[in-house]
């Protein structure tokens, strides 16, 4: 626990500095020196939350993953939520504020400073050679490309594999050729990163190449390549996605269901609808948020099997779902599940009712005004103002939202 704490002050006090301009807050080669030594001795997590913290104060911005991502994953599943604006009750919406001064950018790097992350890039400790290769992919001095290609035929797989995550974070188009024949990698660790680094670079020449590379063997190669597709969005990796989600692997399936939802093509409806109830949850909640962003009414018949499972977290999803399809159809399947025993629920689907907009759910969400949950209460209040606007306006502002699920 105290080198952790030691770690992540260090590298924020490198990273931040108070009343230090822009020009003067940059990293030099002595401070990138002793952070990477530092990290050289952490473990994998305080590694990876060392790095993304500098990351980010390299001016990178946040992402919602830890960083470094060599094995890409769908993105968490949108949930739907409530958010109270009630100015009074200033408990219920917390804010962090946060003023960063004097954050680096990646083009004041000088030449001593990349050199310390050049040569990281070949240190034992894999999180390290991470880094460094973010670092410099991000920043791109020149010969940064010719650096990871070389690093591509390296007799060491994790070496290949730091090359490879460069050159994803690098998205130099003379990348595409190289990186497809890694998929070929004998190692699946590489193969995997290659097939993330093409999803990276989004490329239609890399369309075949990752369709193959869903009949992988391994299943975090598949898992990759589907993921790759997905973000792509092109059509026509959809009859290739479609048997994927019947994988033996969970997370494989999940992957598929996610990068279908991605393309949004309504002709995943029927392959999709068969997971709503698949015994994983992740595979579930893959699927049925898939649907909502087909925005299909062909998918209100599985979702709303879905209104009916055990798990909350699954009806509330399906819910929401039908809420971004916004078809007259769905009141009948969402008004009974207005009485569910969760209020989270009964959120959701007032929320959907409340987007769909139909006045036959009026008087559904009237008797639902005195429900037990005051978030239950606000969300139907909302609603019934998207489906007449003469109802007053309740004092607290709702408009429930779909927000990211970490």
């Amino acid at each position: 626990m105290r080198r952790w704490c030691i770690l992540m002050v260090g590298t924020v006090a490198l990273a931040v500095t108070p009343r230090m301009t822009a020009s003067q807050a940059r990293l030099d080669s002595a401070q990138a020196a002793r952070l990477l030594t530092a990290l050289e001795r952490s473990d994998s997590t305080v590694c990876q939350l060392a790095g993304q913290t500098l990351a980010n104060n390299l001016g990178w911005g946040w992402e919602p993953r830890l960083f470094p991502m060599p094995m890409p994953m769908p993105t968490p599943m949108p949930m739907p939520m409530i958010e109270h604006l009630d100015l009074d009750r200033h408990d219920l919406v917390p804010r962090i504020h946060v003023r960063a001064r004097g954050a680096w950018h990646g083009h004041e790097l000088d030449a001593a400073t990349l050199g310390a992350f050049r040569a990281a890039l070949r240190d034992d400790n894999e999180c390290v050679r991470d880094i460094a290769a973010r670092v410099l992919g991000r920043a791109n001095p020149p010969g940064t490309y010719e650096l990871f290609a070389n690093l591509l035929k390296d007799q060491s797989p994790g070496l290949r594999e730091t090359g490879i995550l460069g050159l994803g974070h690098l998205e130099d188009s003379r990348a595409i050729e190289p990186l497809i024949t890694a998929l070929r990698d004998r190692a699946p660790d590489v193969r995997g990163a290659a097939a993330w680094a093409l999803g990276e670079l989004e490329s239609a020449r890399s369309v075949a190449p990752l369709r193959t590379a869903l009949g992988d063997a391994v299943p975090g190669v598949r898992r990759a390549a589907a993921w790759a597709l997905g973000q792509m969005e092109d059509s026509t990796a959809v009859e290739a996605l479609l048997p994927v989600l019947r994988d033996g692997d969970p997370a494989t399936r999940a992957a598929a269901a996610h990068a279908l939802g991605e393309v949004g093509r309504p002709g995943a409806v029927a392959g999709l609808g068969a997971l709503v109830t698949d015994g994983a949850t992740e595979v579930r909640e893959a699927a049925i948020w898939a649907l909502g962003e087909l925005e299909s009414p062909m998918a209100i018949e599985p979702l709303g099997r879905a209104l009916a499972h055990a798990d909350p977290d699954t009806r509330r999803l399906a819910a929401w779902a039908l809420g971004e399809i916004e078809s007259p159809r769905a009141v009948d399947v969402l008004l009974p599940v207005l009485k569910d025993r969760e209020p989270s629920v009964r959120v959701a689907v007032a929320w959907a009712l409340g987007e769909i907009e139909s006045p036959r759910a009026a008087d559904a969400l009237k008797a639902a005004q005195d429900d037990e949950s005051s978030d239950v209460r606000y969300a139907v209040r909302w609603a019934l103002q998207r489906l007449d606007e003469n109802e007053p306006r309740p004092h607290a502002k709702a408009r429930p939202r779909v927000r990211n699920r970490i």
